[in-house]
């Protein structure tokens, strides 16, 4: 393992202005977007809709890095040109998805695990020779207002993201830790706070007592947000402080960049609550985007599956990319979001 290295990369995909496109939704969660625009979901229709994205001009100003699905890693462009290796072309670091999804955990009701570690040494290996520089493993933590997550599905799920970051660091991958304590629900703002506590304290001596370098990995948390069923919703200047506070008191200085996760918030929000908190800087890491549906869905509206609108779908996601590369220096804001569209 060369820290060195590894941290190198950390920095290079949270660089100024830059965040990650979470493009590693798995086929059945890729239907269904397909599913809102009445557009088959075939290997060739999949292709080419990553193929709109990774080639949108200007792009690489804002994106550091991309999150591939194990498919996605193995297409090309029209013209032959491995996935990969046209990111890397243009300065955007391929990145991974490694684990294989949640599974109910055993003796606990409403709780989850998330599988894939079998077999995860050998396929990092071939990941890295088909180009992946980073990977990203989800654990899901289910929450309610009382008893989940308990002890039990904390501690096992922060124990398989430390096995997983170890394996990653060890054949020279940046690991992205991603321990998503859910949007779902009643619960209240504090009770989200408490909970992303629990597991964030847990990650971290799960991840030293694996001997994980803190300095060559990227944390994916979600941000600290009542349930998207909760009466009471909190402003964006309230998320922002709770999600800094909540991060000061758990994440290490160390850890080079926190890229947020949306979690099914709206393409604005996403946006408002991380400019939010870069206007409460400096912090000990940067703090920027990993978003999937928060850059994705503007950009489904606008292609709509069909060829004539690629223009448009191409201008949509670039100014996602735009608008969030300003709330990396918290210079977004919703009247420019409105002149811009």
């Amino acid at each position: 393992m060369n820290i060195d290295e590894l941290n190198q990369v950390a920095r290079a995909i949270v660089a100024e202005r830059k965040g990650i496109l979470a493009a590693d939704e798995s086929g059945p969660t890729i239907k269904k977007r397909f599913d809102a625009i009445q557009l088959a979901s075939s290997e060739e229709s999949r292709r080419r809709y990553r193929e709109i994205l990774f080639t949108t001009e200007g792009v690489e100003q804002y994106l550091g890095g991309v999150i591939l699905y194990d498919e996605t890693l193995r297409q090309s462009t029209r013209d032959g040109v491995p996935f990969a290796e046209l990111l890397s072309r243009r300065g955007i670091i391929p990145g991974i998805k490694v684990d294989k999804g949640s599974k109910a955990l055993a003796l606990h009701p409403g709780e989850k695990i998330t599988e894939g570690l079998d077999g995860l040494r050998d396929r990092l290996v071939e990941y890295r020779q088909m180009g992946a520089r980073f990977a990203k493993w989800r654990a899901v933590i289910e929450i309610d207002e009382h008893t989940i997550p308990s002890a039990c599905g904390i501690r096992t799920n922060t124990h398989a993201l430390a096995r997983y970051a170890a394996l990653c660091q060890e054949e020279g991958i940046v690991p992205i830790v991603e321990p998503e304590v859910l949007m779902d629900g009643t619960h209240g703002i504090a009770r989200c706070e408490e909970v992303s506590s629990r597991v964030l304290g847990k990650l971290f001596r799960e991840l030293d007592a694996q001997g994980v370098a803190f300095e060559g990995l990227l944390l994916k948390p979600n941000m600290i947000i009542p349930g998207m069923k909760c009466p009471q919703q909190a402003s964006v200047q309230q998320v922002a402080e709770a999600t800094v506070r909540c991060l000061k008191r758990h994440v290490p200085a160390a850890v080079p960049g926190i890229v947020f996760l949306s979690g099914g918030q709206s393409a604005e929000d996403a946006t408002d609550h991380l400019n939010a908190m870069n206007n409460m800087g400096p912090h000990p890491w940067q703090l920027s985007f990993s978003y999937g549906r928060a850059l994705q869905a503007p950009v489904l509206a606008a292609w709509q599956g069909q060829e004539s609108r690629v223009e448009k779908a191409q201008q949509a996601f670039l100014l996602r990319c735009r608008l969030n590369g300003l709330a990396r220096t918290g210079e977004y804001g919703r009247e420019m979001e409105k002149e811009a569209g």
